[in-house]
């Protein structure tokens, strides 16, 4: 699943083109490695959001085409 589908699905973004733009502008990173809204997202890569003063990091647990609001948060683990 591409990276800003994958934001937008799980709820960490709320809109696909805030992520796709979030992307271009190097505020996303898998693996410590800035990337692009294509990126081919897997289970287990650390995606880290850099908005306002706190960057947010997750862990991929799932990739699901579609997920209800209730099962969105089961598809990643916050990272400290």
């Amino acid at each position: 699943m591409r990276l800003d589908k994958y934001l937008k699905v799980s709820r960490l973004i709320k809109r696909r083109t805030v992520a796709n733009e979030a992307c271009d502008a190097g505020r996303v990173l898998v693996n410590g490695k800035a990337a692009r809204a294509s990126y081919d997202v897997k289970v287990g890569d650390v995606i880290t959001l850099q908005f306002g003063q706190q960057p947010t990091t997750v862990r991929v647990l799932a990739v699901n085409e579609h997920a209800q609001k209730a099962e969105a948060g089961s598809m990643y683990t916050a990272e400290k």
